[in-house]
């Protein structure tokens, strides 16, 4: 569906992998200019259909980005996701419900105001498609000319650099395809509403900032990893918020502080309340799935955080994550590339022989065994970045008020101080591989990030064909 003030637009579809391939080129589509209604960020735009496209028996599974261009120089992008008719090994599952949580294409995001959005209308510029995305990311603002991030910004979206494929899935799968990896893919929805969608794969992965979570896309996950799948989050922030998808997954609604305004609060369904997950309401905090949490991580290498190394400081270089490389006690890896930036995922540590292990509070596995770490913290309300809705409440405040009972100093100070925790456990017949950061991506052109990669996945497709 396309609206244009022109009368007609040029339609360029590629799909996006180590190179872009082009499927489909329309030099002329006649595009009428349509309404944008009111209510769209609820809604959607509800376009009457401009083109339809017919999937040839030849595109691969993938990501498909539509580029929309006139002649007055106007642009766009959409995309659509390409299932595998026949499974390979390997399902990416896109963070398509992140991508949608900070849409304010037309009217509010979660960001700025907004408890429901749609996934009826486009995504704003940067999302899909921007240059340079190891230049122009979060961990790396600061360290940029303000005149260079204030020209980004005018072309692209603020919110485009906190999600959306372009940041971290688009280099992850430039990346496997260069390693020879064949990757399926899939999207959040996909993931909450086809049961079986991972029966047939040995791996499943989520990669770069995969924030927003269904009930019933965790039930799929943690359900298969039990029946001995295995769970790679290549990923941070990781399901840190619960939502629900709505009107046959056209709409997501997310209260997030704001819960009380939830209706299904004071119901026999308030454990499905749209709250972060770690909240007592939901009775289960994502360290059950992932290991980690953002409670106990935060932000490293961004405004009023932890600047760190950039790397992991490695604590257990036996371990067989690290197969193939010559690292010691102490050790950073991934430091050059800065892997440890932006939103980072952690669990309450304690000191043994010198090496941090988790306590096993806030949910996280018992056996689950802490391999590298790196500093980050939780913002205060008074330290949030620009552009949120005054309401906004730090996330230190809020899991102090959640979590420790009240939002005082003293249980302020029992969550100050966050990790990125980089481990792995066994759940049921399964295993799971955490990052516990969003940008492990950006360092897969360093030869140990990309050797911990290579092997953590090689490792794991063999594990159910075994």
């Amino acid at each position: 569906m396309v609206s244009s003030d022109a009368d007609a637009c040029e339609i360029v579809i590629s799909r996006i992998g180590a190179e872009p391939t082009v499927v489909h080129h329309d030099e002329h589509v006649a595009a009428p200019t349509q309404p944008v209604p009111e209510d769209v960020a609820v809604n959607g735009c509800r376009w009457d259909p401009t083109l339809t496209i017919e999937i040839g028996p030849d595109w691969r599974s993938g990501f498909y980005l539509v580029e929309l261009s006139t002649i007055e120089g106007d642009s766009a992008e959409a995309f659509f996701v390409v299932k595998a008719s026949e499974p390979a090994d390997s399902l990416l599952v896109l963070s398509t419900s992140t991508w949608a949580a900070y849409n304010d294409w037309g009217g509010p995001s979660f960001y700025t105001g907004g408890h429901v959005t749609s996934q009826l209308r486009p995504l704003p510029a940067g999302f899909l498609d921007k240059p340079d995305p190891h230049r122009y990311r979060v961990a790396c603002f600061a360290e940029l000319p303000a005149a260079d991030v204030q020209d980004y910004f005018d072309s692209y979206s603020y919110w485009s650099a906190a999600a959306g494929w372009a940041n971290w899935e688009r280099i992850f799968a430039g990346w496997a395809e260069d390693q020879g990896l064949q990757l399926d893919y899939a999207t959040s929805l996909d993931l909450a509403s086809e049961p079986g969608l991972l029966a047939p794969y040995s791996l499943y992965l989520s990669v770069g900032h995969d924030e927003y979570w269904s009930a019933s896309m965790r039930d799929a996950v943690e359900g298969w990893v039990d029946d001995g799948g295995a769970a790679v989050f290549l990923s941070g922030n990781t399901s840190f918020w619960q939502v629900r998808f709505e009107d046959h997954g056209e709409r997501i609604v997310g209260y997030k502080t704001d819960f009380e305004q939830d209706p299904v609060v004071g119901t026999d369904a308030e454990h499905t309340v749209s709250t972060m997950w770690s909240d007592p309401l939901c009775r289960r905090p994502e360290n059950e799935m992932t290991g980690v949490s953002f409670t106990r991580g935060g932000y490293a290498r961004v405004r009023n955080s932890p600047r760190g190394s950039g790397g992991y400081t490695v604590w257990r270089p036996d371990h067989w994550v690290f197969d193939g490389l010559d690292l010691r006690t102490g050790d950073l890896l991934g430091a050059d590339p800065v892997v440890v930036g932006y939103e980072c995922d952690g669990c309450e540590l304690q000191l043994v022989d010198g090496r941090p292990v988790p306590t096993g509070a806030g949910g996280t596995p018992p056996d689950f065994e802490v391999l590298a770490t790196a500093p980050a913290n939780l913002w205060q309300t008074h330290e949030v970045a620009p552009g949120l809705v005054d309401s906004y409440i730090g996330e230190l405040n809020w899991v102090a008020e959640r979590l420790g009972g009240a939002d005082t100093p003293e249980n302020r100070d029992r969550f100050a101080v966050g990790n990125a925790v980089l481990g792995s456990y066994r759940r049921g017949r399964g295993e799971v591989f955490t990052t516990g950061c969003t940008d492990w991506a950006y360092g897969l052109g360093d030869d140990e990030v990309a050797q911990v990669t290579r092997t953590v996945i090689s490792r794991y497709v063999a594990l159910k064909e075994d």
